[in-house]
């Protein structure tokens, strides 16, 4: 039988553009956040494993070269990177959902640029891309509702910093998962 551990998943929600609480580009850092209008497949799968591999982000290693490029071509799907010194920094990608939801489904920083105050102007610069995607998607409904969900299983700031953002817990769940070590940025590589 395999050890199970108990994993908290916060679910958080912005209602109103009025709700987010911005942060500017922390002084002195050379970061531009520019939106990738052509994300493929290895590129996606890179930020995916470098900003998720420490927190066991898992569920999509196994995806296909063809099921990143299908998830991808989603109408309204955006990655914005972070970019420090010509060098990817982080990520925040959103998709819409039906009614008007954004979700922010991936948020976070490699490793290396963790502790530099990227984070927070990162995720206050992709919540307000959500809150104004339909501009950029006309066959999108305007936004209604921004949400983003972690876990206890995440970088030990992000419920802190989402609240900080602006955002409210409107559901929280537990569930038993196996226990698993962090893949880091090369599932199956030792360090």
């Amino acid at each position: 039988m395999s050890e199970t551990i108990t994993v908290t998943t916060w679910h958080l929600e912005q209602t109103s553009p009025a709700d987010l609480r911005p942060t500017p580009a922390p002084a002195g850092a050379p970061l531009q956040v520019v939106r990738s209008e052509r994300t493929g497949p290895e590129f996606a799968r890179f930020l995916y494993t470098a900003v998720g591999g420490p927190w066991t982000w898992t569920d999509r290693l196994p995806w296909t070269y063809r099921q990143w490029r299908d998830w991808l071509d989603q109408d309204g799907l955006e990655t914005w990177v972070a970019w420090v010194a010509g060098s990817p920094a982080g990520y925040v990608q959103l998709e819409p959902l039906p009614d008007g939801e954004v979700e922010i489904i991936y948020f976070g920083l490699l490793p290396g640029f963790i502790g530099q105050g990227i984070g927070s102007h990162l995720l206050s610069l992709g919540t307000a891309r959500a809150w104004d995607l339909a501009d950029r998607h006309p066959a999108r409904p305007a936004t209604r509702r921004v949400t983003v969900h972690t876990c206890s299983l995440d970088g030990p700031a992000a419920l802190r910093t989402y609240e900080a953002r602006g955002f409210r817990v409107f559901r929280t769940d537990d569930a038993e998962q196996p226990v698993t070590a962090a893949p880091g940025p090369w599932p199956g590589a030792e360090a």
